[in-house]
């Protein structure tokens, strides 16, 4: 004899449980200032479900930074956009954007001269390389945010002008080389497409987080790149080198933990984090040191609400953590 399950019926009776204990009324008024500032809006059926998970990472920030100030970790978390997302909705965020390295595309390599002669710190921020912190909202597009950032690094340090870049006008226009807009895509593509086309600014064709169609222009073009060079492929000696010779340097991480989802402050460090399987690019603007510990200093793209004003402190020198120098590469100009 077969038996037929009913899924609706088991996902209903797994939600009734679930709602049956009643929330933490300490935390009503966290709840609807944090929905007030993030703008969120549920439907009626989902708006439960998302006050349990809101207080599950609630629950988990608290105990994180409990054993933070027991000295278990070196950074703190936080709630932020993210805080109603379960870790396998991150993650699925995040897949859309997994990071992409085209072994084909013609590329030199980074040779670092004179390594143990590297400053001791750098950071390009004050120094007019990088520009605001941008937000790439429900989007798989951070591999256009990193490929703007470096460009617009090293179109600074030729010529004095930081100009915001376009990352929509990569998304919409660069599906020529294999770039799927908010559906991932490759910063060494980017660059191939920009050398072939230039880019757009931000001012003339901005952000709006969904696909859309090429509204090329040529008078719009305001950058340009001439090739790309990468780092050696796990080599955190040769991202310092470049970082503090060349600039802000576009590089891929693993992203896909709460701990990463969550980053408020202080130096990154995730032990089940993987050098191989990156799903978010990210810049890195510098690098410096803080209780004896190196950290690098990297500009993310989730705006300027998440983890230190956008910016988040890894893990330097600690086996490659999180892959940040598993795939670093930057324009020349």
């Amino acid at each position: 004899m077969k038996f037929c399950v009913c899924v609706g019926c088991v996902m209903v009776w797994i939600l009734a449980l679930a709602f049956s204990f009643p929330f933490d009324p300490s935390l009503d008024e966290s709840w609807i200032s944090w929905k007030s500032f993030h703008r969120k809006q549920y439907q009626r059926d989902d708006v439960n479900y998302r006050r349990l998970i809101w207080e599950k990472n609630m629950r988990y920030i608290e105990q994180h930074n409990v054993e933070h100030s027991m000295g278990k970790h070196t950074f703190t978390v936080g709630m932020n956009q993210f805080g109603d997302l379960t870790v396998d909705e991150f993650k699925q965020l995040l897949n859309a954007s997994r990071v992409k390295e085209d072994r084909n595309s013609p590329c030199k390599v980074f040779s670092a001269q004179h390594p143990a002669q590297l400053p001791p710190s750098v950071d390009w921020r004050p120094k007019g390389y990088v520009t605001r912190v941008k937000d790439q909202g429900q989007c798989g597009s951070c591999w256009a945010f990193s490929t703007t950032g470096v460009l617009e690094g090293q179109v600074f340090k030729k010529t004095g002008n930081l100009i915001s870049l376009s990352e929509q006008y990569l998304m919409d226009c660069s599906r020529s080389v294999g770039n799927a807009g908010c559906n991932g895509g490759s910063v060494f593509a980017g660059f191939l497409f920009i050398k072939e086309r230039g880019i757009a600014s931000e001012v003339s064709y901005p952000y709006t987080a969904k696909d859309g169609d090429c509204k090329f222009n040529q008078s719009d073009i305001v950058a340009t790149c001439k090739g790309m060079k990468r780092i050696p492929k796990d080599s955190e000696v040769d991202l310092a080198a470049a970082v503090a010779s060349v600039g802000p340097i576009s590089a891929g991480i693993d992203a896909e933990h709460r701990s990463f989802m969550l980053y408020k402050s202080g130096i990154f460090y995730e032990p089940n984090c993987s050098p191989v399987d990156l799903d978010h690019g990210i810049l890195v603007v510098g690098y410096g040191m803080e209780n004896q510990k190196p950290y690098w200093i990297v500009k993310n793209s989730w705006g300027a609400s998440w983890g230190d004003e956008g910016y988040v402190h890894m893990a330097k020198d600690m086996d490659n953590n999180c892959g940040i120098a598993s795939y670093a590469v930057f324009p020349e100009v």
